[in-house]
């Protein structure tokens, strides 16, 4: 297969801990350098984000440096959707490593099926006792729901994949992304793909290895963001976010319900809310139990503890979002009628 150009683009904002290892890998790729150009759309990063690329330049002439001041990934993909050149996008992110078959891989897929976005799988990786440990969790069904992108080894359509590559025509057909969500982007364009009438392919052999967030206080923020815009992107664009999104607040809602039934003496309530947390300790000691039996038992009482962490976080973000939804619709709709 004759190999065509490609533009590479990667939002990046403050990753001066992992340009460089981002970097060298891009530029360890088995696909042909000559037909890479490879765009770092940066969104005011505060930190050497900046500076270090401009020292990767000098090696790598294929580096373009853009600027983003809305700061958002949507608003970055979409300045270097603009400015790039080929026929086919590849959205990379910074805060990840690839394989040297990943661009290859996942062009030959984009180019050899019945598709409109081709992608792989994530390989969580944690740097620290306390990284290991989430990305530990964040591979289990219990700290990640159904997510086939994250837990599948088989071949198929999906209803989205972690970034992708992409025809640059599509684009131009059913647009960029949306600049609406500070999250959630990607969703949203895979369940427009799917609504026009496009598939997503998932390569189980297409492998990301990414870096989560190293700390307790690093994953439950990125869990309360994720559950709060999980309620914004489904009223901003309705049926782009699966139920499984949503069981966290479902969760917590339930917790809270059950704990006003104790309060307030009622026996069926109480009972419920013993059941459920009843079955969730005992998932959370198994899963907890079966990383620690793999990672040494250091790991037990971490794992215990990080999966309500998490979860609770997640689904009070939910509940944040609901009660900001109102004011974040009215804000949208005030930006909508001063662009008109």
């Amino acid at each position: 297969m004759q190999l065509p150009e490609i533009s590479v683009i990667l939002p990046v904002r403050n990753e001066e801990r992992y340009i460089e290892d981002c970097v060298a890998s891009i530029f360890s790729q088995d696909y042909p350098a000559g037909k890479m150009e490879v765009l770092f759309v940066d969104g005011c990063s505060e930190d050497r984000t900046v500076e270090l690329l401009q020292n990767q330049q000098k090696q790598h002439p294929q580096i373009r440096i853009l600027h983003n001041p809305n700061r958002t990934v949507p608003y970055a993909m979409n300045i270097g959707i603009r400015e790039s050149s080929a026929p086919v996008i590849v959205r990379l992110d910074a805060h990840a490593e690839y394989p040297p078959d990943y661009v290859r891989l996942s062009v030959e897929t984009l180019l050899t099926h019945d598709c409109e976005n081709a992608g792989g799988v994530f390989e969580t990786r944690g740097r620290g006792f306390m990284g290991e440990a989430i990305a530990a969790m964040l591979k289990t069904p219990l700290g990640v729901g159904n997510a086939s992108y994250r837990l599948t080894d088989e071949d198929g359509y999906v209803d989205t994949v972690p970034f992708g590559c992409f025809r640059r025509e599509l684009f131009d057909r059913i647009g960029g992304f949306d600049e609406r969500l500070t999250r959630n982007q990607d969703n949203e364009l895979n369940y427009r793909i799917r609504k026009n009438g496009g598939k997503i392919w998932l390569n189980h052999r297409i492998r990301v290895l990414y870096y989560c967030r190293d700390t307790l206080r690093g994953i439950c923020r990125m869990g309360f963001m994720n559950g709060k815009w999980n309620v914004i992107t489904m009223a901003l664009v309705p049926g782009s976010m699966g139920l499984r999104h949503f069981v966290p607040l479902l969760f917590v809602l339930c917790t809270l319900c059950g704990l006003a039934g104790l309060a307030l003496g009622n026996p069926v309530i109480t009972g419920l809310l013993a059941l459920m947390w009843g079955a969730y300790l005992m998932l959370d000691v198994f899963y907890a139990w079966t990383i620690a039996q793999e990672k040494g038992m250091r790991f037990l009482p971490v794992e215990i503890i990080l999966y309500p962490a998490f979860h609770f976080a997640y689904g009070f973000g939910s509940l944040a979002g609901l009660v900001q939804l109102p004011r974040f619709l009215r804000e949208e709709s005030r930006k909508r009628g001063m662009s008109k």
